[in-house]
C-alpha cells in the first residue's frame, strides 16, 4: 500500500504568494484580508471540461443524500481541480477510466509542497468519495483503491495569551456601534470557544424570543454545530454586559430587523463567519496581536 506523502517528490510546487495588508479601521469591512505567505487555494473558474459532466451527476448525488451544502462544494470542487489544473491540460487525459493510482499520487504530493497537510487531506478524501461512487455508478476502476490519505502531523495551536487578550480588547474599547459589537464578539469567543460559523449564526429577535439564540438573563447561547446540531453553552457576567451594551446599539441599526445577532457597519446586513475573522484581523493588528484563521477558530480563549 502506498502512502501519498512519499509518492514522486519530483513534482514541483507552485511558488507561494503572499497577500495583502489588514485596514485599519473596523468600519472598512468590505475589503478582502488574504493572511501572509497563504496562496490562493484554488483558481475562481474551474473548466474540467468533459470531465464536468459526471462531477454533475455526482452533485445530484450528494444532493439527494441531503449533504450540507458545504460538504458537496468540497466533495464537488475537488474533482474540477483535480481534472482542470493537471488531468486535462498537463495529462491530455479526457476520460475518468484513464485516471491512474499515479495522477492522485502526483496531485497530492503538489497540494503537500503548496498547502497545509490537512487541506491536501481533505483534497484526497474528496476525490476519494467521488471515485468510489464512480465505481459504483459505471464499473470504473478506483484509483484510490490502494492508496492511503496523506498523514497529518498534530501542531498546537498557539492560544492567544493574557496579554494578547487583553490588548484585543483594548483595541475594542469605546461606544461606537463597531467598537461594541467587536467587543461583545471577542468576549463571546472568550467565554465560549464556539466555532467562527457557530458564532455567525446565531440569531436575535428582540419581539420573539422564540427565534432567538440568545437569552442574556440565563447567560446562554443556543448554537447550532456540524451536521444541524443544536447545543447550548454558557457565557460570563462581563461577556453578557458586553453583549447587552452591543444590543442597546443595535436597536437603532438600519437592519436592527435583521435575525442576524452580529450587524455589520454602514447598513450592511449580517457578518459572515469570514466578516467576523477579518474584524479579528484587523482589531489584531490594531492591537499588535497576530491572528490568523487557525488561531482564530481555534477559540479566542486562554489554555486550560
Amino acid at each position: 500500500m502506498c502512502t501519498l506523502a512519499r509518492c514522486d517528490s519530483s513534482v514541483v510546487p507552485e511558488s507561494r504568494k503572499s497577500g495583502g495588508g489588514a485596514g485599519a479601521e473596523a468600519g472598512d469591512e468590505r475589503k478582502t484580508i488574504v493572511a501572509p505567505g497563504r496562496r490562493r487555494r484554488r483558481p475562481g473558474r474551474l473548466d474540467a471540461g468533459p470531465f464536468a459532466a459526471d462531477v454533475a451527476s455526482f452533485r445530484l448525488h450528494l444532493a439527494a443524500e441531503n449533504k450540507a451544502a458545504g460538504t458537496i462544494r468540497i466533495y464537488t470542487e475537488a474533482p474540477l481541480w483535480f481534472a482542470s489544473a493537471y488531468l486535462l491540460y498537463e495529462m491530455g487525459k479526457s476520460r475518468w477510466a484513464q485516471v491512474d493510482s499515479q495522477d492522485v499520487q502526483r496531485w497530492v504530493t503538489r497540494l503537500l509542497g503548496s498547502y497545509s497537510e490537512a487541506y491536501a487531506r481533505q483534497q484526497y478524501r474528496a476525490l476519494r468519495q467521488f471515485f468510489l461512487w464512480l465505481a459504483a455508478e459505471d464499473e470504473i476502476a478506483d484509483p484510490t483503491a490502494r492508496l492511503r490519505a496523506p498523514t497529518v502531523r498534530d501542531k498546537p495551536v498557539p492560544f492567544f495569551t493574557s496579554v494578547e487578550l487583553s490588548r484585543l480588547e483594548k483595541a475594542c474599547r469605546g461606544s461606537t456601534f463597531a467598537q461594541r459589537r467587536d467587543a461583545a464578539i471577542v468576549s463571546v469567543f472568550r467565554a465560549t470557544g464556539i466555532r467562527l460559523a457557530e458564532l455567525a449564526a446565531i440569531r436575535y429577535d428582540p419581539g420573539d424570543p422564540r427565534r432567538s439564540d440568545l437569552d442574556l438573563e440565563r447567560r446562554e447561547i443556543r448554537v447550532r454545530g456540524k451536521g444541524g446540531k443544536d447545543r447550548t453553552v454558557k457565557i460570563d457576567h462581563e461577556a453578557a454586559r458586553r453583549v447587552d451594551r452591543y444590543l442597546r446599539v443595535r436597536a437603532r441599526h438600519q437592519q436592527a430587523y435583521r435575525l442576524g445577532l452580529w450587524l455589520g457597519t454602514g447598513g450592511r446586513g449580517p457578518l459572515t463567519a469570514n466578516g467576523i475573522y477579518q474584524m479579528v484581523r484587523r482589531r489584531g493588528d490594531q492591537a499588535r496581536v497576530e491572528v490568523w484563521p487557525h488561531r482564530c477558530c481555534a477559540a479566542l480563549k486562554m489554555p486550560t
